[in-house]
This record gives structure tokens, sequence and C-alpha cells, in this order.
């Protein structure tokens, strides 16, 4: 039986280039595609593994979009142009099955699809590179208190509303603060102002960009 795919991505070059490769392997079959995830779904039809762009003009997160295929899909394989190692976490933490670039040929993206649809975890070298050199990114290590703290004072709340929403003192949360700032500048990630800590919460997925 052919691998069923399907391909999620709002550029409709990609769309028709991509489904044209896979065309040419006699086990695959690409039966959707669309330029959203919902899009993709309203086909109704039985997909093996579903090749996701991680950045989507209609403004979804990567978690929102592979929580949304879980359900239905057993693979999802994130298919990206992506660089960064930001883009490249988040994708690992919302849970993909494996990620392949762009730029990778087709028989490097072929048997990416191939491991997936076997429960195999497909790893590029772009992936490995950007989390290895990714690891000071996230290890800021803050606690379960500081996480909580952070969330609420990065989206924009006062240290008192933060002091009242976690029934401690309003004292008690500038030490936080204190120490949550301290905890990101030994890892090179300063947050000297409260911009600085909205910017470092979204990067750490504690607050929606």
């Amino acid at each position: 039986m052919r691998i069923r795919i399907g391909i999620v991505d709002d550029h409709p070059a990609i769309l028709v280039g991509t489904s044209n490769m896979i065309s040419t392997q006699p086990d695959m079959q690409v039966v959707a595609s669309a330029s959203t995830v919902s899009g993709l779904l309203e086909w109704g039809v039985s997909i093996d593994v579903v090749l996701l762009d991680l950045s989507l003009a209609d403004g979804s997160s990567i978690a929102e979009n592979v929580r949304t295929l879980r359900p239905v899909v057993p693979a999802v394989l994130a298919y990206t142009a992506a660089v960064s190692p930001l883009q490249l976490r988040d994708a690992a933490q919302a849970g993909v099955d494996g990620i392949v670039m762009k730029t990778e040929e087709l028989r490097g993206l072929c048997d990416a699809i191939r491991a997936v649809r076997n429960g195999q975890v497909p790893v590029s070298i772009d992936w490995a590179v950007a989390l290895d050199s990714d690891a000071e990114f996230v290890s800021a290590r803050l606690s379960a208190r500081e996480r909580e703290v952070l969330t609420l004072y990065a989206s924009g709340e006062t240290s008192e509303r933060v002091a009242e929403a976690l029934f401690i003192s309003v004292q008690t949360v500038y030490q936080h603060v204190r120490r949550i700032r301290a905890k990101y500048a030994a890892v090179d990630r300063a947050a000297p102002t409260k911009v600085d800590l909205y910017r470092r919460a979204v990067e750490d997925g504690l607050v929606e960009p």
C-alpha cells in the first residue's frame, strides 16, 4: 500500500513542486494539500504522514497545528525552510516526528517520510546542529514558581497583580523577578527591561507572541 501524504504549506509553488516530486515514488501518493491544517482536514481522507510547514500565514502556532493533527494523523513531519534554533526547538517541543528542510534533495525527503511512517525518528543534520548549538539557550532553568511569575509579569501584569494572583507579597515578586533576570543573564540572555522579559517568555514558550 502506498504511503498517503498530506501537505500543509501556504506557498502554491511548494505545494505543486513537492507533490510532483513525491508522485515519482512508486510507494507514495499525495492525497491532500492545503494552506492550513483545517483546510487539509476538510479533505476527509485518510493520511499516513503530513508534511507541515512551520510558519503559516494564518498565524497558527506549531504546537497548535500538531495538536490538531495528532488525533487523526499517525505521523507529522515538519517540512520547513526555517534555520533558526528557536523554530526548530519549538517544533521538537511540539512533538513532531521529525524535521526535514525544504532544501533537502528528493531522496532525503522520501527517506524521512518512510522513516516516520515506520515509527522511526529522522533527525536531519540541521536539526541536530541547531538543537546542539542551542543548549545554552534553554538552560535558564527557572523554577516552577519563577515560571509562574514570569508568565504573569511578562504578559503585562503589574507586580501588585502578580502578587494577588499567586497569593504572595509584592516584595516576593520583586525577589523572583531579580532571580529570573540573574538566571537569564547567566546564560547570555540578558533581560534588563520588562520588554526583554516578555521576549524571553515568548522564546521559552511561556507567553504567546
